[in-house]
C-alpha cells in the first residue's frame, strides 16, 4: 500500500521566542486505507499535529508529504481537496440552514454543478445515517448527529483521509457509540483516517 501521510522531522512552536517545541522532530507515516490513532494528554500537541496535516498551521522545520506531494504554499490547495478534517466541536462548523445545505457548503465553493452536488450531498448524508433529517436544523439535533453531519461534509469532498481532532469529546457514551459506529464503517470501507483522541478505550475501538 502507497504512504497517503508522511511527515518527516517535523517541529513546530506557537511562540518562537521560547525554546519548548509542540512538536518536536516528529515522523510517521500512514498507509492508504490505515486508521492511526494518535493519543496523549491534553496539551501534547495532538491537535497541533493535524493542523499541521491540513495546513492550517506552517512546520517551522520538517516535510509533510499528503499522497506523495509536499505540503507547501504552493500545493496546499490541492493537498487540502484530498483531505476532509472533523474539529471537535460540530456547533463550531455548522454554516447551512438545514443539514443538506451545510454538506452542500463545501461543494457549492468549488463550483460543483448541481445535479452531481445534489448526489454526492444524498450520499454523504446517507451514510452517516442521516437522511431522515435532512431538512433539520443542525442546531437541533443532538450532539452525535452534528458530529455525524460534520462527517458527511467531509465525505461529500470525496477525500483520500479524513482527519478527526477529538470527534467525541464532547459527546455522552451513547452519542460516542453513534460516532464510532460511522468510524468503523468507513474504515471498512477503506478510507485513510487519522483520530486524535485522549480517551484510551476510543482510540482502542477505532485503530
Amino acid at each position: 500500500m502507497k504512504q497517503m501521510i508522511e511527515l518527516k522531522n517535523v517541529s513546530f512552536r506557537y511562540d518562537k521566542t521560547v525554546e519548548e517545541y509542540q512538536i518536536d522532530t516528529v515522523s510517521f507515516h500512514v498507509k492508504q486505507g490505515e486508521w492511526l490513532s494518535i493519543v496523549g494528554h491534553n496539551g501534547s500537541g495532538k491537535s497541533t499535529v493535524v493542523r499541521l496535516i491540513d495546513g492550517l498551521l506552517e512546520a517551522e522545520s520538517g516535510e509533510i508529504y499528503v499522497d506523495g506531494k509536499p505540503l507547501t504554499r504552493e500545493t496546499i490547495w490541492e493537498i487540502r481537496s484530498k483531505i476532509g478534517i472533523v474539529f471537535q466541536n460540530p456547533d463550531n462548523q455548522f454554516v447551512g440552514a438545514t443539514v443538506e445545505d451545510d454538506v452542500a457548503f463545501g461543494l457549492e465553493n468549488q463550483g460543483i454543478p448541481r445535479e452531481e452536488m445534489l448526489q454526492r450531498v444524498e450520499k454523504a448524508i446517507e451514510q452517516v445515517g442521516m437522511l431522515e433529517f435532512k431538512d433539520r436544523e443542525p442546531s437541533r439535533l443532538s450532539g452525535g448527529q452534528k458530529q455525524r453531519v460534520a462527517i458527511a461534509r467531509a465525505l461529500s469532498m470525496d477525500p483520500d483521509a479524513i482527519l478527526f481532532d477529538e470527534p467525541t469529546s464532547a459527546l455522552d457514551p451513547e452519542m460516542v457509540g453513534e460516532v464510532l459506529k460511522i468510524m468503523q464503517d468507513l474504515a471498512k470501507e477503506g478510507l485513510t483516517m487519522i483520530v486524535v483522541t485522549h480517551e484510551m478505550e476510543f482510540a482502542r475501538s477505532v485503530a
